[in-house]
């Protein structure tokens, strides 16, 4: 999401959009990929599609259990966040513990993230300049990169209006 997305997101948004996109993109990859997308995986990532703001496995449990009526066990939720990052559909912000929708599952890429620390509204960014500088440094370390996270902590355009 883009931070012009962002400010969409305060004003006007229509949030079923953002889901119904996300479990189409979803079904995309899925088929594409040649995996199934059962019914809890497409329930989780709905879940963590339902704001844009970063939602923990317990969370995640909690909703299933109260809305739903599932009785899911961690491992299950679990199972499910990791098919949904393995493929791509989703995000895990480490210093949260938490999970966050991906804007772009049609194409392969590593999380950068800004992550307001009032609201917990996280805004995905995709710059490959980014990425670049990453590997151009690990290259000159002969360091191989595995995984890449990137998350930087600051206030949000809301939240700093409301301090």
């Amino acid at each position: 999401m883009s931070a012009q997305q962002h400010s969409h997101v305060a004003h006007n948004h229509d949030h079923q959009l953002c889901v119904d996109s996300a479990l189409a993109a979803a079904e995309q990859v899925c088929d594409r990929e040649g995996v199934r997308f059962t019914t809890l995986r497409r329930r989780v990532l709905e879940l963590v599609w339902q704001s844009h703001k970063p939602l923990g496995a317990y969370d995640i449990l909690d909703t299933l259990s109260r809305e739903d009526g599932r009785r899911a066990a961690p491992p299950t939720v679990y199972r499910a966040l990791d098919f949904l990052l393995d493929n791509g559909l989703i995000h895990r912000i480490a210093s949260l513990n938490a999970f966050i929708g991906c804007t772009s599952p049609e194409h392969r890429h590593q999380g950068q993230f800004l992550i307001c620390r009032e609201c917990r509204v996280a805004i995905e960014l995709d710059h490959g300049t980014i990425h670049q500088a990453i590997a151009r440094s690990a290259a000159a370390h002969d360091f191989a990169v595995e995984a890449e996270t990137v998350e930087i902590t600051g206030l949000c355009a809301q939240c700093q209006a409301g301090a």
